[in-house]
């Protein structure tokens, strides 16, 4: 589908990569871009229409798809990272980080699944990750969210198929943000990430993979647990 003059949603589009797609949104020529997040306040882009949007709550779900039924592209970039450990990590911290990064972008696309087929089937792209692929001590919930968001993703492409709805997941390493701030190592930036997930949409692709360590990663998935994770092992082992 084309972005000039079609009508977009993105969640947690106040800041980082979701204001990113707000600015590639309207310089592509969008016709109307819902800016959603949990406090409709925090959005500060000029020209869109603010939406009230927490993901986890299915009555704000309901009431967005409500409110905005021209919508033809879902963008679920709303996100969370908590640092939570799986197995000693506090169980209502990993709980949140999987209500918010699958369960979330599962609500919205159900929502919405109706609204974009009434509208000519349209697309949904979802902000996904390198660490659905992959994962390190310490980042156990967000990495298992995103499995479940990859999942979500490819699945979602099958039922969504018949009602021509394009879906299109989105994965990269280190993003230049708030969450990745603390992190040494190379970025891409907000702006070539949510470029990337744009040019997906409009040519049809159904994946980006946005970084040299997203195809990195992606690479590996052949391979057997112990090689992937050999320099993990190798490092725990010596500590």
């Amino acid at each position: 589908m084309k972005i000039e003059n079609a009508v977009v949603l993105v969640t947690g589009a106040n800041r980082g990569i979701g204001a990113e797609f707000v600015a590639q949104l309207q310089a592509r020529g969008a016709a109307k871009i819902y800016a959603a997040a949990r406090d409709a306040s925090t959005i500060t882009a000029a020209g869109v229409e603010a939406l009230e949007l927490d993901v986890t709550d299915p009555e704000q779900v309901r009431a967005a798809a409500a409110a905005a039924g021209d919508v033809q592209l879902l963008v679920n970039n709303a996100g969370i990272s908590t640092g939570t450990s799986l197995v000693s990590g506090d169980l209502a911290a990993i709980r949140r980080e999987m209500e918010t990064n699958f369960f979330g972008p599962l609500q919205t696309t159900r929502a919405f699944a109706p609204v974009l087929a009434a509208n000519g089937g349209g697309a949904v792209v979802n902000v996904v990750s390198a660490l659905s692929w992959f994962t390190v001590p310490g980042a156990g919930a967000y990495a298992a969210s995103k499995a479940a968001a990859w999942s979500l993703t490819d699945s979602t492409r099958l039922e969504l198929a018949a009602q021509g709805t394009h879906v299109v997941g989105v994965h990269m390493g280190l993003v230049d943000t708030d969450m990745a701030q603390g992190v040494d190592a190379p970025k891409i930036s907000p702006a070539a990430l949510a470029s990337a997930g744009l040019d997906a949409v409009e040519s049809g692709r159904v994946e980006v993979v946005a970084d040299e360590w997203a195809t990195f990663v992606k690479s590996g998935l052949t391979l057997d647990p112990t090689e992937r994770y050999e320099q993990i092992f190798a490092a725990l082992r010596a500590s």
